[in-house]
This record gives C-alpha cells, structure tokens and sequence, in this order.
C-alpha cells in the first residue's frame, strides 16, 4: 500500500517491510532542470539563487525576478563577452550588471548575436567584479545542457531550498550543475540491420542515465574483439548526414567511413547525438546565419558564446569499452579524437585518414578546421 510523507515523498511499502524512495536523486533533478529551462521555467540552486535562460526569458517572468528585489545579472561566458567588448572578470564567466529599467528586447540582445552588425554596441554594458561566479558558471552549464544560448539570468535567494518548495521549482546543487562527469551509459538493445555496404549489419542503443540524448553504434560484421577494429566517432548531422548539404563534409564522411568498413567486413561506426560540435542544431543554425555574414565556423561559435567545439568523446570511448574493444583504427581527420581516445583507454594503432566531400560550398569552411583545430585535410 501507498504511503504520503509531506517530507520524505511518496514511499512503498513492500512485503519485506523495506521503503522504496521515490523522490528524484541529483542526476534526475538536473533533467528536469534542463526541461524547465527550455520551457522557460526557472530552476533554483542551493547554493542561493534563481536562474532563468535568457534565450526562453518572457516579460513576465522578468517582471516576476524583479518583484522578488536584490540584484539579478546576466551570465554569459566570456567568449560572447569578448564579442560586447565587455570584461570577464571570473576567467571564463562574465557576469553583466542588469540595469534597473533593461526590457526583455535588452536582455535578448546582449545574449543573442543575430544583430551584432547592426547594433555591435549594445552598452552600457556593465561586468561585476565583486563577489563569486559560482552560480553563473553552473548557470551557463545548465543552458549549455540544456542545448540553449549560453546565457542566463541570475538572482541570489537567500533559503533557496525554501523558495524553491514554495514556487515547486527544481532545486539542484550548483556543484552538480558543472560537474563534468560522464554519465553512464546503458546498453538498451541491439539488432540486426541489413545495409547497402553491409548485409551484415547491426545497430546498438546505448542511453545515459542523465536523460541527455541516446547515441548509436553501427556495427559491421563481427570485429574480433581482440583486434583492433576499424571504427569512426561520427558527430550527428542533421543536414549533411540526412539533408545533404554542401556546407560541411559530414554526409560523405558517414557514407565513405561505412563503405570501407563494408569493403573491409568488419568495423563499428559510432554515431552520436552531437549535433553543431555538442551546441545543438538550433545553436547550429544560427552559427549558419553567422556564417552568412562574413564569420567562419569557429568565428561564429565564439561569438554564440560556444567554444570552438562543445562535444565529449568520451561517449565514443566507453561504447567501444561496452562492446568489449580495446583497440582501434580510428577513421579520422582529428588528432583531437585520437588524444582523447587514448586518454580514455582505448589504444588508437593507426588513424586512418578519411578525405571526402570538399566542394565549392565547403571549401572555406574545411581550412578552417585544418587551419584553427588541427585537422590534418
């Protein structure tokens, strides 16, 4: 039978006599804080404050934080700091005064750079020296999360764990907000995929506890897992894997890193869900939009507030770990994926380079890559 606790949550009672909790642990909690913030909800911190995304801001719960007094800023990292000529104090967090009469439209502008060009200053633009960043750099790793803007609003609450009971608004660690853990991933199923390079094919799902996306491992054959096997970190790719599009290399990639596996008879192709260089495909787009004015691919990461790439190859390396492999020939034109592999465990015998997919529409945007992240074209 069901028992209520106005403290300790809901609790089962079983036959042994043992509880069963209910209540969310900290990995859950910071799930639904990332959902609350694309929403537009806020989420408080324990360490004393209340935080909203700048990007899913509205009038009315900007007027709402206002009524509550104290004195809220923005967050931003200090890459789009750079961008407002505005100081960032807290190494790689900015935190900007909120000027006592700035309107939503203010609040967009600062953290959005679609009309730099137009209105480059948007002043006065005020950085905080004094105090701690604390809460807005778990801020900013909670909208990162949550594939929004880097930029967030934040107020310090004094008994935040109160408030946060009160307004029933997720309350989490600030601590657990940066921490840069991997979260564990779980093999859910895997079954056989017959391919045009491949009759033999098979597809794994792996899902991670935290919440965040699932990614997929493309298996060809059936490596020896005592043998190094041909394999491929492979960044999701919305338009060039699927639309194919010319501005990126991706979609030949994926198609020339199966095909040789295919000639081969054996491979694992490891597809994840990091869309954009891990910032997201709307953060993806409006790097696009960038782009179009005159930016190259880092360029417009900078100025969104990314660095030059978001994404965690860890994730690669713990599937090939769970499908029991500790070698490989990794496919690739990135000396970043090769550090990181080995770094992780896993003994990268050879790269295998995979030159595909330059056009006229790309040209630009792959000497980037080679000539700002080291990618040996």
């Amino acid at each position: 039978m069901f028992h209520f606790a106005s403290e300790q949550g809901i609790r089962l009672k079983q036959n042994t006599g043992v509880y069963m909790e209910f209540s969310p642990n900290i990995t859950e909690r910071l799930a639904r804080a990332r959902a609350d913030l694309r929403m537009g909800v806020p989420v408080v911190l324990e360490g004393g404050a209340v935080v909203l995304a700048a990007e899913t801001l509205t009038a009315e719960r900007l007027a709402a934080l206002r009524n509550l007094g104290g004195e809220p800023s923005l967050a931003l990292t200090s890459r789009r700091a750079q961008t407002l000529k505005a100081p960032a104090y807290d190494g790689d967090v900015a935190r900007i005064a909120l000027p006592a009469d700035a309107s939503l439209a203010w609040v967009l502008s600062i953290s959005d750079p679609a009309d730099d060009l137009r209105a480059p200053m948007k002043g006065p633009v005020q950085s905080l020296r004094a105090g701690d960043a604390a809460m807005h750099r778990a801020a900013i790793a909670l909208t990162k999360a949550a594939r929004l803007l880097p930029a967030a609003i934040v107020l310090p609450i004094a008994q935040a764990a109160e408030f946060a009971r009160a307004q029933n608004l997720t309350l989490v660690p600030a601590s657990a907000a940066i921490d840069d853990g991997l979260s564990p991933l779980n093999p859910i199923v895997s079954a056989r995929l017959p391919l045009s390079v491949s009759e033999a094919g098979r597809l794994h799902i792996f899902r991670p506890d935290d919440g965040a996306e699932e990614h997929y491992a493309v298996e060809i054959g059936r490596p020896d897992r005592s043998k190094p096997v041909l394999s491929r970190l492979h960044s999701a790719c919305f338009t060039g894997d699927l639309l194919g599009s010319l501005k990126c290399d991706c979609g030949p990639q994926l198609r020339g890193a199966l095909a040789q596996m295919g000639a081969e008879g054996a491979g694992v192709l490891l597809y994840l869900n990091q869309e954009g260089r891990g910032i997201g495909l709307a953060n993806k787009m409006r790097a696009y939009s960038l782009q179009d004015q005159g930016f190259d691919t880092v360029e417009a990461n900078h100025r969104l507030g990314f660095e030059d790439d978001e994404r965690d190859f860890r994730i690669g390396a713990e599937i090939l770990k769970r499908m029991g492999f500790g070698a490989t020939r990794l496919l690739t034109n990135n000396p970043a994926k090769v550090a990181k592999m080995e770094s992780c465990g896993i003994t990268v015998v050879e790269r295998v380079p995979l030159k595909v997919g330059e056009n006229a529409h790309n040209h630009g945007y792959l000497a980037t890559k080679a000539e700002k992240s080291g990618h040996l074209l």
